[in-house]
């Protein structure tokens, strides 16, 4: 299984491609979708739209997990973040992908065991799954790896109860 991992953003929307197959993790690529800082919202939005949609075309994934929204402090933030999952949404709705939301817990959970696990243990854990060298960066291209190692582990109860799954249409 294919999947792609995104953690959601506006100036940076972390991704990554990984394969999962036998109980083993293959990470393809990550990165990050980066918008230039005062531009438009909507040139921004269309800028993960589009690359987005660009990720689906060149890698064919068999599965989205992305992260749900999580406000603590900040509303501001968490709007402009939302806009872009939004955009994200969109580009894996009209591809027609399955798309997977998981909170920050249960992606802790599913890459560490604990789901109230710190940053730094998550980020070691993928490292490990992985069998990578280093931890991915930045940042936000590790969030997007632990979100895929979270829908792989996960996706044998949902795949068998597809009605857990946002609905999608092929185009």
């Amino acid at each position: 299984m294919r999947v792609l991992g995104i953690d959601p953003g506006i100036a940076t929307v972390g991704f990554s491609i990984l394969n999962y197959q036998n109980n083993r993790f293959l990470l393809e690529r990550c990165g990050v979708i980066t918008t230039p800082a005062h531009t438009r919202l909507a040139s921004r939005l269309n800028r993960i739209y589009e690359d987005t949609g660009e990720l689906i075309r060149l890698f064919s994934p068999d599965a989205v997990s992305v992260e749900e929204l999580f406000f603590d402090r900040n509303i501001t933030t968490g709007i402009a973040v939302a806009h872009g999952r939004g955009a994200v949404l969109l580009a894996c709705e009209r591809a027609g992908v399955p798309i997977y939301e998981y909170t920050p817990m249960q992606v802790k959970q599913a890459v560490t065991g604990y789901g109230k696990a710190e940053k730094h243990q998550v980020m070691d854990m993928v490292k490990r799954l992985c069998g990578l060298k280093d931890i991915p960066k930045p940042d936000d291209a590790a969030d997007a790896v632990a979100l895929a190692i979270c829908h792989a582990r996960s996706s044998g109860s949902l795949l068998t109860n597809r009605g857990d799954q946002t609905s999608c249409s092929t185009i």
